[in-house]
Formats: structure tokens, sequence, C-alpha cells
């Protein structure tokens, strides 16, 4: 028998130090997202920074198809709520945009200056804007605390409108971080300042999903064991709550490179994503 414990917390969810070659990323994302986002918008295909909010940070950029949009994708980026904006992932959107989808990428208020909590609201504000402009079908996709901001959005106590909620057909959890009561045992929450209470109420794992709700969570074999943890338990509770449920595990991908699949129309990520 295989006992599995924390010891140290910090290095349980530490993505970088424990990939080889590890510190490439950010980084290596700015090229490819810059390439991608340049060439759209060359081509009057974009629409960047568009306000969804009053906050600074409160812009999301628009990736559109060459035709007419058959619905909406929202990604929503990780960055453990602290770190990070839009920029780094344009070209995450390729996948969605061959396949005739519009892609909103937001920003939001990072941790100290915001909580959890209100960053949850402003990522429904920027799905809520997104959708005014597009009709069709809602997709949301987040990675690693974009995972966690994604899942909030179809649970029962969702701030999305409820007009806007009835459109989402699926959602899918890259890496995601959907109960974030082991963050309270780290160093970052120095930084996020997550407590009990705030735990209780934005852990996905600990809320219930809206009727119907369809969600995915994909993590690659690679990654540190509790975000293999979090991936399958997400899934496994909600499943027990009546949602549509899969959780699936990449071979041989790390925090990183797991996102990789949605630059690729025909990846088996993008079609669990664009699946209705």
């Amino acid at each position: 028998m295989i006992e599995y414990g924390v010891r140290d917390w910090d290095n349980a969810y530490a993505n970088g130090p424990n990939i080889a070659g590890g510190e490439r990323w950010p980084e290596a994302w700015i090229a490819p997202a810059t390439s991608f986002r340049d060439a759209l918008h060359g081509a009057g295909r974009a629409k960047l920074n568009v306000s969804y909010g009053e906050r600074p940070r409160n812009v999301l950029d628009i990736f559109l198809p060459q035709n007419a949009p058959r619905g909406l994708v929202t990604f929503v980026h990780g960055g453990f709520w602290m770190r990070l904006d839009k920029s780094y992932w344009s070209h995450l959107a390729a996948g969605a945009v061959e396949q005739g989808y519009a892609v909103a990428m937001p920003s939001y208020t990072l941790c100290p200056e915001s909580r959890v909590r209100d960053i949850t609201n402003e990522v429904a504000l920027a799905v809520a804007k997104a959708a005014t402009l597009f009709t069709g079908p809602i997709h949301l996709v987040g990675h690693s605390a974009g995972g966690h901001l994604v899942t909030r959005m179809i649970t029962t106590t969702s701030p999305l409108p409820i007009e806007v909620l009835h459109r989402v057909q699926k959602v899918v959890s890259i890496s995601g971080v959907h109960d974030l009561r082991p963050l309270m045992n780290t160093a970052m929450n120095a930084t996020l300042s997550i407590d009990a209470a705030e735990a209780n109420t934005e852990s996905p794992a600990l809320l219930t999903p809206v009727a119907k709700a369809r969600l995915c969570c994909w993590v690659g074999g690679a990654e540190r064991e509790e975000f293999l943890r979090q991936n399958a338990l997400l899934a496994n509770i909600w499943q027990g709550l009546g949602a549509s449920t899969a959780a699936v595990v990449e071979p041989d991908k790390h925090h990183f490179n797991i996102i990789d699949g949605l630059m690729d129309p025909a990846h088996p990520l993008t079609r669990a994503l664009l699946s209705i």
C-alpha cells in the first residue's frame, strides 16, 4: 500500500522548479502570442483591449474567424491569480478560431490588489461583455487558476447573468485548482489572502454545478501530484452532483505545455472544448 501525504505545500504547487527547463516559461509564450495577435490584427480579425469593466486590467482581446462566428470561446489565464495577463496566451486561440469560433481573452485585477472572489466577479463581467458581441453557444476554458475561474462560472452561485449562463455549453478546466483550501498552507497565501470563508465560497469542488453542466478536466501526466489530484477531484464530485464530466490525463505533458493542444483545431483538447 502506498500512502500519499503532502509535507511541503509550496513544493506541491511549484511547477517551474519541478520541470526540466521550466525557467523558460512564461517568457516562452511571448513570441508565439505576439506573432498570432499581430497577424490577426493586421488582417482585421482582432479587437484588442475591449473594455469590460472600470478597473485598468478590465480589458479583453477578441480574435475572429474568417466567417461569421459559430459561437464564442472565452479563455481565462492562470498565474495563481497574482501573475501574468492576456498577452501571453493569444496563440492559444488558434484552434478554436480555425474551427469558426470567436475567442475572447480577458485580463483581470491580480492579487493582492484584488481577492479571488473579486476576480471571479471580473471574469463574469468579461464573459458577459463578450457574450453581448456574439450569438450562439459559449464555451469556457481556463488554465491553472483560470481553470478555477471558468468552473466557478457554472456553479449555482455563479455571478454570470442568467441569460449568459444558459448559453454556456461546455467548460474545460486545464490543470485547474478546484479546491482552494490547500493553498492556505502555501507561502503564496501571503499575497492571495485566502481564508476559510473564501475557500468555502470560491472552491468549485465545494459548490454545486448548475443543472446540465458539462465539464472536462484536463491535466498532463507529468504534472505535480496535486494538480493530478485536483483534476480528478472536481470531475468526480460533480459527476455525483448530476453534471456530465470527464477527467483526462494527457501523457507526458507538464503544466506549461499541456495547453499547447489549443493551438491545433484537430487536437483532442480543442475537440473536447468545442463539443456540443
